[in-house]
């Protein structure tokens, strides 16, 4: 994270995944330092990760939409 900032992957996580990043990662079929990068906004999810994502937000019955990706989720902000 840049200067305390939150990025919206961060907040799609803990806001509405409740996960670990560890957890996140197996969600979206990476390892746990790619979802770090993430969060630092230092890479993006590829189109198939943000798919496994959305799929598994879907399968749980979770609140979602796309938008969050780039955007902090009103949720958590």
């Amino acid at each position: 994270m840049l200067c305390g900032m939150t990025t919206p992957f961060l907040q799609l996580r803990l806001s509405i995944f409740h996960a670990t990043q560890t957890e996140m990662a197996a969600i979206a079929g990476v390892n746990q330092s790619q979802v770090s990068r993430w969060e630092r906004g230092v890479r993006r999810p590829s189109l198939r990760e943000m798919e496994r994502i959305r799929a598994e937000a879907l399968r749980r019955d979770l609140p979602w939409d796309d938008r969050w990706f780039f955007e902090v989720p009103e949720q958590a902000a």
